[in-house]
């Protein structure tokens, strides 16, 4: 957020046990936690924009719908967080179900990758008409706006479909390395924060990925599994 010239607050819902090789363990945080953070985070600070990323259990999945109903929010980004990419579950069933029924319906964007679009939707998705399929499928499910990113593709193409304006491909390059780690997190925090400077949906993702690019670009090789971007 900072890169992104935003000041950001945080509300931790789960602690995890993790490095370059993996994610080790998961320990929710107390739903009540949870809540009160918010709450008095937002008695606080004028928040411009919201980005929702782990959740992790089905007692924070309440505690973050609950809220998105008691406030008003222009711009919330929802990274719905399934698995971590050494395969570790970051979200209990019950957990992706209240996502689906309780969340999706209440952000302005939902920025899933190709793996996180099929389990959202239960759909095949490796190509761009079946990334075109999924958010179709995920406007029908309540969802306004949709980014689902290419990074697993070649070429890693993401595709913006706003719910009035129809299909928009963002072109991207494959870069070399092992640093990706936080990639779709990182895409949609610099999302929030452009939004949260005035940009429209388009713009902000163009220098979301923009954002993403550059970091992967400049990204230190540390650790023994896959590093972390810039």
């Amino acid at each position: 957020m900072a890169a992104n010239g935003c000041y950001g607050v945080t509300c931790i819902t789960s602690l995890t046990v993790q490095s370059t090789r993996g994610v080790k363990r998961i320990d929710p945080v107390e739903g009540r936690i949870i809540t009160e953070t918010l709450e008095t985070l937002m008695d606080d600070m004028q928040v411009a924009a919201v980005k929702i990323g782990m959740l992790g259990s089905a007692e924070a999945a309440k505690c973050v719908a609950g809220f998105l109903k008691r406030y008003y929010l222009r711009h919330v980004v929802l990274d719905p967080i399934i698995h971590s990419s050494s395969g570790a579950e970051l979200i209990t069933r019950e957990g992706l179900q209240i996502m689906k029924d309780r969340i999706l319906g209440r952000v302005a964007v939902i920025t899933p990758n190709i793996d996180e679009a099929a389990a959202l939707t239960g759909l095949t998705v490796s190509t761009m008409d079946e990334m075109q399929l999924a958010a179709q499928r995920l406007h029908e499910m309540g969802v306004r706006n949709v980014i689902i990113t290419g990074g697993h593709l070649d070429p890693p193409h993401d595709l913006v479909s706003r719910e009035d304006r129809g299909f928009t491909v963002l072109q991207g390059r494959t870069i070399s390395g092992d640093s990706t780690h936080g990639t779709g997190c990182a895409f949609s925090t610099a999302l929030a924060c452009s939004l949260a400077k005035g940009n429209d949906l388009l713009t902000a993702a163009r220098a979301a990925k923009h954002y993403v690019e550059n970091s992967m670009r400049k990204a230190l090789s540390i650790g023994k599994g896959t590093g972390p971007v810039v």
